[in-house]
Parts: C-alpha cells; sequence; structure tokens
C-alpha cells in the first residue's frame, strides 16, 4: 500500500516548480512521505485491525483511553488560541488585573479536571488490563487448542501435543476456537506476537509463559518475534492460518502423513542457527519434548541426553 503512494506523491513533487525553496520542501516530503504512508500498512495488520475478541477488547480500550484524554487536549487546543488572542499586546481593550492572584474557580478546573481524568484512566486501565490477562483462556463453548511454542534461533517451534505432531513457521488453528499457547524459549529471550489477534508475550529459557488468544474470522494473520535476538532478527516472521474446523482436521491428518519424526536428533540438527527457507512439518514428536527444553536449563542436560536417560 505504502510504496504506490509513495511513488505517486514523489512523482507528483517532481512535477512542480523548481525554486529553491520548493525544491527543499520536496526533498523533505519526499523523505517523510515513505514511514507515514507505512502507517497505514501497520495498522492494517495491527490489533486496530482485530480479528479476534482480544484485540477487538485492546482497540475498544486504546480508543476509550483516546477520548478520555481528549477531555483535556480538545479544550487547550481551543482555548490557548483564544487567550492569546484576547490578551494579546495590541488589544487595548482586553482586561488587566494587576493585583490579581487567586481564583478557586480557576484553581479546580487545572486541577479538578486531570485529577478527575487521571482517576478514570486508572480504574479503566487497571479494570481492562486484567480482564485481558494473557493467561486467561478466552471464554468459548469449545475447549482450547494447546500449542507449545519454543523460541529458537530464528524461527518458531510449535508443537500439538493433543495432535502429536510438530510444525516450524506454520500456525494453524480452527477459527472460533480459543488458542492456548505456551512458550518457552531454546535460546535468548524472545517475544512472540500475532497482532490481529491481540496480545503478546515472552518467551524466555527455562521458563513457561502463556497467550490465550481466539480467531472470529478466517485469514492469515502475521505472527513475528519482537525481541531483537540476532542476524536473523528480520526474518523470523510469518502468516498463521485461521482455517474451518474441517480443513483443520485434514491438515492434521496430512501432517501425520507427509513429514518426519521429531526426536531428539532431529531436534538438535533443528536448534542450530538458521532461517528456514519454508515451513517445516513433523509427523511425530518426541514424548514430554517441551518440557524437557524447558528442565535442561535447570538441571544442566541437553534434550539428547535427557531423552537417553528416560529411556528404558
Amino acid at each position: 500500500m505504502s510504496l504506490p503512494r509513495t511513488v505517486v506523491i514523489q512523482h507528483a513533487l517532481a512535477s512542480r516548480g523548481s525554486g529553491g525553496t520548493n525544491q527543499a520542501a520536496r526533498r523533505w516530503l519526499s523523505l517523510a512521505a515513505p514511514p507515514l504512508l507505512s502507517a497505514c500498512s501497520h495498522a492494517q495488520s495491527g490489533f486496530l485491525a482485530a480479528k479476534g475478541p482480544v484485540a477487538h477488547a485492546q482497540s475498544v480500550l486504546f480508543y476509550d483511553v483516546i477520548g478520555v484524554m481528549l477531555v483535556v487536549i480538545v479544550p487547550v487546543f481551543i482555548l490557548m488560541p483564544l487567550w492569546v488572542w484576547k490578551y494579546r499586546r495590541a488589544n487595548r481593550h482586553s482586561d488587566y488585573q494587576p493585583k490579581w492572584e487567586f481564583s478557586w474557580l480557576l484553581e479546580i478546573v487545572v486541577w479538578g479536571i486531570p485529577g478527575l481524568v487521571v482517576i478514570v484512566l486508572g480504574i479503566k486501565v487497571w479494570t481492562e488490563t486484567h480482564r485481558l490477562d494473557p493467561y486467561r483462556v478466552v471464554a468459548s463453548a469449545q475447549a482450547p487448542l494447546v500449542v507449545q511454542v519454543v523460541g529458537l534461533d530464528w524461527k518458531w517451534l510449535f508443537i500439538y501435543p493433543q495432535q502429536h505432531i510438530a510444525t516450524v513457521n506454520q500456525l494453524v488453528f480452527p477459527v472460533d476456537r480459543p488458542l492456548q499457547l505456551e512458550l518457552t524459549s531454546d535460546t535468548v529471550m524472545q517475544s512472540f506476537m500475532i497482532p490481529q489477534l491481540g496480545g503478546q508475550i515472552y518467551a524466555m529459557a527455562g521458563m513457561r509463559t502463556e497467550l490465550n488468544l481466539m480467531a472470529d474470522q478466517l485469514g492469515h494473520y502475521g505472527v513475528e518475534n519482537t525481541q531483537y535476538n540476532g542476524d536473523g532478527f528480520a526474518k523470523q516472521r510469518f502468516r498463521a492460518q485461521a482455517v474451518s474446523a474441517a480443513e483443520f482436521a485434514h491438515w492434521v491428518v496430512q501432517a501425520h502423513t507427509g513429514g518426519a519424526a521429531l526426536d531428539a536428533v532431529a531436534y538438535q540438527a533443528l536448534a542450530v542457527k538458521s532461517v528456514p527457507a519454508h515451513p517445516l512439518v513433523y509427523s511425530s514428536v518426541e514424548p514430554r519434548l517441551f518440557q524437557q527444553i524447558i528442565n535442561k536449563y535447570h538441571d544442566g542436560h541437553t534434550v539428547a541426553q535427557m531423552t537417553q536417560e528416560a529411556r528404558p
């Protein structure tokens, strides 16, 4: 969206006069246009373009906060020019009160209204923030789909414990069904986010965090790591897929028949720093692999060693 508009603006600017002032203005606008126009694409892929109940609640809170703050901002922007005009030096008819020093009405307005705004915002944000706790499962008649997420360099591993499959840089889930993500990292700290579905949560080595989301529309939604983690950071992103229940069941069957096994050896190879050229699918997963990845940061063992010790 931003690139075509940027080109159009630059072309229009180039077709105008060639005066020194105009040329300087054109140069500044040409530099400013791309980041300003790029905001359009970010707005269309962020929580303001909500595709789920969590992101929708976040967008409502965002606009509510702006609305309350406008109670202070709008009067300031309206009254300030009026006061400057009324009490300008050239206006000989404005009131001049050199001995004036205090007004209860003015004090109440200056301190009371902002204080009330702070109280309203504090109650609103406190209440909504707790209601949007990422650990709270989204209310639904359906049981949540549990997916275990492991942050790697520079890719995401998704383990479906109920379906006994795993994927890399491919997250598929049914629409209108809660998605319960359990996250950890097998490298540095990372941050998992699906902006259009709402929420963001950190994934840290040796720890388990949780993010609950739900999509209420079919579609593809951007997934990204928002915590810088090295050379492949910019490429650690892909698009999640919200599909129908029937399509999800069919996808699970295909995964069982078309992938390799994710055992300890395969995981060690996967954990090497790399940016996959395409999504990967595993037809089976080493039992308790997710917990083993967490535990190895507490006892110092690798996944391969823990798996070998667990076997009879």
